[in-house]
C-alpha cells in the first residue's frame, strides 16, 4: 500500500487564454486496475472520479471526490506538495525537488485528438514507472520558468515541451491506468486564499 500510495501521488502532480492560464479546469477520472485485489471501482472510489484544478501563477491546488485522497496543493514559495488523505488530520508533504520517476523517451505528436473543442498535440513518456501522455493546446498557456524547481512528477519536463495545461492525459504504471479528460474549463480570478494552508494545519514529510 505504502508504494501504491507513493505512485498515486505522483500521478495525480500529476493545468490559457493568455500569459499563464489562471482559473480552473475539471477532469473527469477513470481508472484501470492491473491488481488482481484491487478493482477498477475501487481506484476510482478512492482516488476520485472527478477532479478540480485551480491554479495561480506558480501555484495549484487538485481537490477530488474520492474517499482516501482528498486534495494536493502545491506552494511554489516552498517547493512542496501537501497531499490530505482522509483517514489522517495531518498533511504529508512532498519535496518538489525529488523525482522518484525517470523520463527515458520523449515523443511529440501533432494534431492527434480534441479536447472541449481544442486541438491538441500528444507527448508521450516512456518513463521507469510506465507511459505518460499528455495531449495539450498551446491556448492554455503556462510559462515553464516559473515551475523550474518543480521536479516531482515529472511537471517540469512535461511544461518545458508542452509550454501548456494537460487536457487530457493517459497514465500507466504496474498498478492502473489513469485516463483523465477535462469537462470544463474556466478562466476566473483566484484568491491567494485558495494556495494557503490554514494556520492549525500539522505538516510532516510524507513517508511515501
Amino acid at each position: 500500500m505504502k508504494k501504491l500510495l507513493t505512485i498515486v501521488m505522483t500521478v495525480l502532480t500529476a493545468t490559457v487564454f493568455g500569459q499563464n492560464f489562471q482559473g480552473q479546469i475539471v477532469y473527469q477520472n477513470t481508472y484501470t486496475s492491473k491488481l488482481p485485489n484491487v478493482t477498477s471501482e475501487q481506484f476510482s472510489t478512492m482516488m476520485g472520479s472527478t477532479q478540480n484544478y485551480i491554479i495561480k501563477d506558480g501555484d495549484y491546488k487538485s481537490s477530488t471526490n474520492g474517499t482516501m485522497f482528498q486534495w494536493q496543493l502545491y506552494i511554489n514559495k516552498d517547493n512542496k506538495l501537501y497531499n490530505k488523505m482522509s483517514n489522517s488530520e495531518t498533511v504529508f508533504w512532498n519535496d518538489g525537488a525529488t523525482n522518484p520517476d525517470g523520463i527515458l523517451k520523449i515523443e511529440v505528436n501533432k494534431g492527434v485528438t480534441e479536447v472541449l473543442g481544442h486541438k491538441c498535440d500528444e507527448i508521450v513518456f516512456t518513463c521507469k514507472s510506465g507511459i505518460q501522455k499528455y495531449y495539450f493546446n498551446s491556448k492554455i498557456s503556462v510559462e515553464p520558468s516559473i515551475f523550474t524547481g518543480h521536479l516531482f512528477g515529472n511537471w517540469y519536463d512535461y511544461l518545458k515541451v508542452a509550454k501548456a495545461l494537460p487536457l487530457k492525459m493517459v497514465i500507466e504504471n504496474a498498478q492502473f491506468t489513469l485516463t483523465s479528460i477535462a469537462t470544463e474549463i474556466k478562466e476566473m480570478k483566484l484568491d491567494a486564499k485558495e494556495f494557503q494552508l490554514s494556520k492549525n494545519t500539522k505538516t510532516v514529510k510524507s513517508p511515501y
